[in-house]
């Protein structure tokens, strides 16, 4: 009963028309503004703005041609080794000398000029035809330029853009206190690689095995800025970048930078 009294009172007032409008107030409109703002920068963004993103990869220092794994003709016992690792040797060169089952003794030759990087025959070793005995980079001359290879996920490869920033950290120098090396893409790989691509590219079996365990990889070869203000002749995040020279066969991670995105895509009718 109280309930509908105070109902019926309800109806029978007349309107307060004369108690003032209250307005929002200034602390509102500047929240109401701001939010505005701030949805019509995040629109014009999602219709002209881009994302940049990256890919890692291992990576390993070489000259641009690459090594070779020399093979002995012969099988016999190595009665010499004639080349050291480290030797820069011309073509045709004597490496190590192998005396056959005849009596005779067969010298075992560099194919094309290069550095020896690694001896794998030793005075008295019994080897067999075909038996890999040296691993030899291509590389005649001493100021022959050092590039990176970066071994990229085929999926990735395609977004890569010509002369692409890349950023290098490599393992025998202290990131924290001296940067990363940088470089740019020099070119891509058409074709995936196989184990013993790379293998052969780089004369080591034991790599061609590491750079393939997640799915076979796109070769990207990286040309190093140069800098004359730093020890190792190129150029480094840092100023002065490590007090030593890099040498080739030396591994790294390399860090691509991709063709930006746009954050939206507009799908058109």
């Amino acid at each position: 009963m109280q309930f509908r009294q105070q109902a019926l009172a309800k109806l029978q007032s007349p309107e307060e028309l004369d108690l003032p409008v209250r307005f929002a107030r200034p602390q509102g409109w500047l929240a109401l503004s701001v939010t505005v703002g701030v949805m019509a920068a995040a629109s014009v963004w999602a219709v002209t703005g881009t994302v940049a993103s990256t890919v890692s990869a291992p990576a390993v220092l070489t000259h641009g041609e690459g090594s070779y794994i020399l093979q002995s003709p012969v099988a016999g016992q190595v009665t010499e080794v004639v080349a050291q690792e480290g030797e820069r040797l011309p073509a045709n060169a004597p490496v190590l000398k192998v005396r056959t089952a005849q009596g005779g003794t067969t010298v075992v030759r560099t194919v094309a000029a290069g550095r020896v990087t690694a001896l794998a025959a030793t005075i008295g070793a019994i080897i067999s035809t075909g038996a890999n005995v040296a691993a030899v980079e291509k590389v005649a001359h001493a100021d022959d330029p050092l590039y990176a290879t970066v071994y990229v996920p085929a999926e990735s490869a395609a977004t890569i853009p010509a002369n692409a920033a890349v950023d290098l950290t490599v393992q025998s120098v202290p990131t924290q206190q001296y940067g990363v090396l940088r470089g740019h893409v020099k070119a891509v790989g058409r074709s995936v690689q196989t184990p013993q691509q790379i293998s052969s590219f780089l004369g080591d079996s034991q790599l061609g095995e590491q750079f393939t365990k997640k799915g076979r990889p796109v070769a990207v070869l990286v040309r190093l800025d140069r800098s004359a203000a730093t020890k190792s002749g190129l150029k480094w995040s840092s100023a002065d970048g490590p007090p030593f020279t890099l040498t080739s066969m030396t591994l790294a991670t390399g860090s691509i930078r991709l063709a930006d995105q746009r954050p939206v895509d507009w799908l058109l009718p």
